[in-house]
């Protein structure tokens, strides 16, 4: 049976030394097109609805924008992105990493006073003071997973309007990831401008 993420993580944390905890998560790292999105996601106390949070990919969309809004309600929350620009000239390793450096930035600019910490789903990938990655943090830890909510519902609403000025792609269902259609559709279609070139697509042309 899966365990569904608790807030010991915060917890321990806040009982400790921090002032506030945020939990991060990004979407999009692996998707063909569209931009990497990010979330900070910080609760002041417990709600019930909690034991419904789970890792984003784990739920479904209706479940995903139910959740989102009590999540941005709630919380106190940031929502970051890298644009296809930057992901196809520094690579999507770097653009991840530099999407988490540039969320805990604006955290510490506006709460310089605060014992702030950060917890990052993944593998580290960055030195950072006060700064915890945890490996499948969104099926672990609460505000981690608050995050890839929040994050894969503001992404996939950027994709829905990226279909509207990019037609053939299904950018509204597949969201950029490279499903059969999509790879059928580059072939059709070429990159749009919105494609991550460094993703080696050439192969599906």
């Amino acid at each position: 049976m899966h365990k569904t993420p608790s807030f010991d993580y915060e917890d321990k944390l806040l009982n400790e030394t921090a002032d506030m905890v945020f939990g991060m998560d990004e979407v999009g790292r692996g998707s063909f097109a569209g931009p990497l999105v990010a979330s900070a996601v910080c609760f002041e106390k417990k709600f019930k609805w909690f034991k419904e949070i789970n890792d984003s990919k784990l739920l479904t969309h209706d479940k995903r924008k139910q959740l989102s809004k009590l999540i941005l309600k709630n919380s106190i929350f940031l929502t970051e992105q890298i644009n296809v620009d930057i992901i196809n000239k520094s690579g999507i390793g770097n653009a991840n990493k530099l999407i988490f450096q540039k969320l805990i930035k604006r955290i510490k600019d506006k709460y310089n006073s605060s014992n702030v910490y950060f917890l990052i789903d993944g593998r580290k990938i960055f030195e950072s003071q006060n700064t915890e990655f945890i490996i499948k943090g969104d099926q672990k830890c609460i505000s981690i997973a608050a995050s890839s909510i929040i994050a894969k519902v503001y992404r996939d609403e950027l994709m829905k309007k990226f279909e509207k000025e990019y037609k053939g792609y299904n950018f509204s269902k597949n969201k950029g990831y490279g499903t059969k259609f999509h790879q059928k559709a580059l072939k059709k279609y070429g990159m749009s401008k919105i494609h991550r070139k460094s993703f080696n697509l050439n192969k599906y042309l």
